[in-house]
Parts: C-alpha cells; structure tokens; sequence
C-alpha cells in the first residue's frame, strides 16, 4: 500500500514549518522535542502523535510518530516509527518526511487523520505553570464557557532504571497520573528502557478529537513530557496516556 496524496502534503507541510523554526531558535542545553498532534481514527480508537527536533551531543534530526490502540492502552503493532538522519546539511524536515514515509501505511490501513487539538496546556513560556497539575474541561461552543471541570494530577515514583544508567547514580523516576483522584495510570518495576533514564514528568497538555468526530467514542488523552538524561542535560520526550469517559 502507497503513502496517499494527502499524507505526502501533510508531511512536506509539517516539514516546512519544521524547518523554519529550527533556523529561528536558539541554541539550549539539552534536546526539547516538539510535538506535532497528527489527530485520531475516523472510529475515535487509534490516535497518533509525532515528536521531532534536533539531538544534543550529535545534531542529527530526528522524528518519531506514535500510535496508540486507546481502549487497550498501546502501541499499535509497529509503532513507534522512528526515523534519524546524520548525514552532513540533514534537517528536521529530512526527518519528519523519513517517519511519515515509514508510517503512513498504518495511519492510512487504521483512517488516523481526523484531527486533534489541545484543550488545556501547561506551555512552555508559561510563569508560574503548574507542571504537575493541569484543570480542564468541555469546550464550549462559541463564546460559551467550559463546562464539567476535571483536575490531572501527577505524581513521580523512584523506580530503577531498565537500561544502564551508572550517569545518574540510577536515579530513575516513573510517575503515576490520576484524575479526579481516580487513578488512571501507575508505573510499576523497572522502567521501559523505551522511556530511557528518566529523571522528572510534566503534564504537557489533554488533547480531544475535534468537533467533527462528536459522538464518536474518541478518549480524551494527557499528553506527558519525560525527562530523559540527555548528553547535555535532560531531554524532553512524550508519552500519552489515554482518559477514559
């Protein structure tokens, strides 16, 4: 099955945008992924992300796109999709086209497309945002206000790592997420040596399928930084976790 027209476009799009602010940003300490919300299946039981940027220590581009089964709460079979570039003059946008390439058979076999966007967000050049909470609720409809209000809440555990990571002193961190004091997720034994030598969690943002898919049994998802120990400093990268009605 070929990648369709409309993922080409979307990716050589994202790619664009991707490479203009790679020209605009400063140089950091450590490597700050950006997320791109590639949106939900038409049915509401798949939802996929995309993380990219640019690696600290080597400078290589980077892209990964995960899609997540909500109901089962886990990757879908072959994901996540993971594309780098180290070659000479390589850009972000090299990479984001390299992991749409690799992932657009599963986006367009499960009918990922429909959209998705941000209801609340601790952003990053936000004083004072309270990283390990994040209030939301329904969206109303024009000017109307935001109804059946809900609190995330989040919690790190020490958990040793399930990679080496002697850097550290193996000073590992899972999290637990709740909602409403409901707990919704807990890590238990070792980290996933996917998550890395992860050192602290934020809540990020809640992300919801758009008005379009109304109806549809599309969870709402917490989207959560991680913290992994990076080559310069710690690293951001995302996981979701998906919020039941």
């Amino acid at each position: 099955m070929k990648p369709n027209a409309g993922t080409r476009a979307t990716a050589r799009l994202a790619a664009s945008v991707a490479i203009t602010l790679a020209l605009a940003a400063p140089a950091l300490a450590g490597d700050r992924a950006l997320i791109d919300y590639i949106g939900y299946s038409a049915d509401g039981r798949y939802f996929a992300f995309e993380e990219f940027g640019i690696q600290d220590g080597s400078g290589f581009s980077y892209s990964n796109i995960y899609v997540i089964d909500l109901p089962a709460d886990k990757w879908v079979q072959g994901s996540p999709f993971r594309a780098r570039i180290e070659g000479d003059g390589a850009t972000i946008g090299d990479a984001r086209s390299a992991v749409f390439d690799q992932a657009a058979d599963t986006l367009e076999k499960l009918e990922i497309g429909a959209g998705a966007y941000p209801i609340a967000i601790n952003g990053d050049g936000e004083p004072d945002a309270a990283a390990y909470s994040l209030r939301f609720g329904t969206p109303g409809f024009g000017l109307d206000g935001v109804q059946d209000e809900h609190l995330l809440a989040l919690e790190t555990i020490p958990l040793p790592p399930g990679l080496d990571c002697g850097i550290i002193d193996n000073k590992t961190f899972g999290f637990a997420l709740s909602l409403d004091g409901v707990e919704l997720h807990r890590d238990a034994g070792k980290l996933p040596a996917s998550r890395g030598c992860a050192m602290d969690y934020r809540i990020h943002a809640v992300v919801q399928a758009p008005d379009w898919l109304f109806g549809q049994p599309a969870m709402r998802v917490a989207i959560i930084a991680s913290y992994p120990f990076g080559f310069e400093g710690p690293d951001r990268r995302f996981l979701a976790v998906p919020i039941p009605e």
